[in-house]
């Protein structure tokens, strides 16, 4: 026999849940569209905004869903086509609630557990509430019971719609399967961005690697809408967070300081990464393949600059035909590579290797950014270089990992890379061929994950964008671009009408893997306040210990 919820509280010392303001009474619906709510005379459908968090309280289950739609319905159709007095309060008043009436489109997501305290907690819906259940909006509790809170150790990303409670996110979960941040342009991916990889830092879950097109995220960034700079995360984590570079001029002229000062040489470039970019550079499969020819001739550290000399010492047709490689292909990798060498940041020959310096900064529990400078409008520039230093690190990440699978050594620490304009790395084109393909089909096998960020995720190969895990959709008003972040969503046609009714800044739709259902979030600023509580509470014990000592002249 089914317990009332007073009665489970009371003989197991807990509370019923807290209720939120009622709103209505369900009148139809079914698993796959959700619910119809027909609200009370006393409630305005002005009150109640699409992606609201409500919940169903059933007969014998607790429901926990979002609203996906508001409308307006009346008992009487002549109202349609008769004017009704507009000047008369009086008939407005009697009319409405009863013949005109507001109704919410409810989408139940979760069952809740029927008393605080339980241990089980929230599971997806698999049925719906029963007629004349009510519908209240959620409580501070309610959101806290399924998204959890600070004080389990979640990151506070932002506020439901039209409630002061904090939204967090389990950043643990976060950084296991690849992530999304889409958007138009303008509409705070950056600053939404900063938050995730500052709630990474602090969280310790996981490195990260930046590469930084437009230097936004190392020492500062800026605010284009309030005009003046922001804090990176190098002002805000300290030694936490290193710093290289590929234009050191540029961060000098921004009074910048930086860890490392990153030069490729040619005697770092290998073929196989002339072949991952083989599609971005425009060449064929022939061009690309010589690059192997020219390893075998001149040698591992030695062919690319050999190469270069022969092709500027008009030689190219004579070593043509000594590899017996068609000799146009040959003259269109030559004419490719050498667009590299006016790169400042490419020299003949280098000692340091700079993907090593990354993954040994990575390995201590560091996190990195990669500032492009001038070179961040380069898009050929942008690719090769992330690329290849990507390749390398996930090479590392690949020997490491299966090390410890054999118990020679322990499992490479999680890595989150980020890169901008994700569907130039990730189109259908070239995904099958970069590593950022290869990694996001790979799922975290070896401990290494995408942060993709884009402005065009149609763009982005459909199957690579089926493998992120997690999305953070701003707005996006183009129909291409909303089918893309929704493909293979459950409950998309619901989802697409609060996507497309997103404010055009500081809102977000959140789905996937780290979240137990999608959620329109306000995001929570970036500035003072945040840097407050990223340093307040960033501090190891023995720095706290230390402040308390010097308070209290210990």
């Amino acid at each position: 026999m089914t317990q009332s919820h007073e009665g489970n509280g009371a003989g197991r010392g807990r509370t019923p849940p807290e209720q939120g303001q009622p709103l209505g009474m369900v009148i139809e619906g079914s698993v796959a569209n959700g619910v119809e709510v027909r609200l009370d005379p006393g409630v305005s459908v002005e009150q109640v905004k699409v992606g609201t968090f409500v919940t169903l309280h059933g007969a014998n289950n607790r429901f926990f869903g979002v609203v996906t739609d508001v409308s307006l319905g009346s008992t009487d159709p002549r109202m349609k086509y008769t004017p009704i007095p507009a000047d008369d309060p009086f008939v407005i008043q009697a009319l409405q609630g009863t013949v005109a009436f507001g109704t919410v489109s409810v989408l139940p997501q979760l069952t809740m557990p029927e008393v605080l305290g339980d241990d089980q907690g929230p599971a997806a819906a698999k049925s719906i509430p029963s007629h004349f259940s009510r519908a209240f909006t959620a409580s501070q509790e309610d959101v806290e019971t399924v998204f959890g809170s600070e004080a389990d150790g979640n990151f506070w990303i932002g506020n439901p719609l039209d409630m002061e409670t904090k939204l967090c996110l389990d950043l643990g979960e976060l950084v296991k399967r690849s992530i999304g941040v889409f958007g138009k342009s303008g509409t705070g991916k950056t600053f939404l961005t900063r938050l995730l990889l500052a709630g990474i830092v602090q969280s310790g879950q996981a490195s990260s690697l930046i590469f930084d097109m437009h230097s936004e995220y190392g020492w500062q960034g800026q605010d284009a809408d309030k005009g003046g700079m922001v804090k990176g995360l190098k002002q805000l984590f300290g030694a936490k967070v290193s710093t290289f570079t590929l234009d050191e001029e540029h961060s000098r002229r921004r009074g910048v300081s930086t860890d490392e000062t990153v030069h490729l040489g040619f005697n770092h470039i290998e073929p196989e990464d002339v072949e991952l970019l083989r599609a971005s550079l425009n060449l064929s499969e022939v061009a690309a393949s010589a690059a192997y020819n020219l390893r075998e001739k001149y040698g591992e550290e030695s062919w690319l600059k050999e190469f270069l000399d022969a092709g500027r010492n008009g030689s190219l047709l004579e070593l043509a035909d000594e590899l017996q490689v068609n000799a146009g292909a040959l003259r269109a990798l030559y004419n490719r590579m050498g667009r590299f060498t006016r790169h400042g940041f490419m020299v003949e020959h280098s000692r340091v290797d700079t993907a090593a310096q990354i993954i040994e900064h990575l390995e201590r529990g560091q996190h990195v950014v990669l500032e492009f400078g001038r070179y961040g409008d380069d898009e050929a520039a942008y690719i090769l270089v992330s690329n290849l230093l990507t390749r390398r690190i996930h090479r590392k990440y690949v020997e490491a990992k299966e090390s410890a699978m054999g118990g020679a050594g322990k499992e490479p620490r999680p890595l989150v890379i980020v890169i901008e304009e994700a569907h130039k790395f990730l189109n259908s084109g070239v995904a099958s061929q970069t590593i950022f393909g290869i990694i996001a089909r790979e799922l975290r096998k070896y401990n290494v994950t995408l942060m993709v960020i884009d402005q065009r995720p149609s763009g982005i190969d459909s199957e690579v964008l089926s493998q992120v895990g997690t999305r953070f959709c701003c707005l996006l008003d183009n129909e291409r671009d909303i089918d893309a972040v929704l493909s293979g969503t459950s409950g998309s046609r619901a989802l697409r009408s609060v996507l497309s009714r997103l404010e055009a800044k500081q809102q977000a739709l959140m789905f996937g893997h780290a979240l137990p259902l999608p959620v329109v979030v306000r995001i929570r600023d970036y500035g003072p306040a945040f840097y407050e509580s990223i340093q307040g509470g960033g501090d190891s014990e023995a720095e706290r210990k230390r402040k308390v000592d010097e308070l209290f002249g210990g």
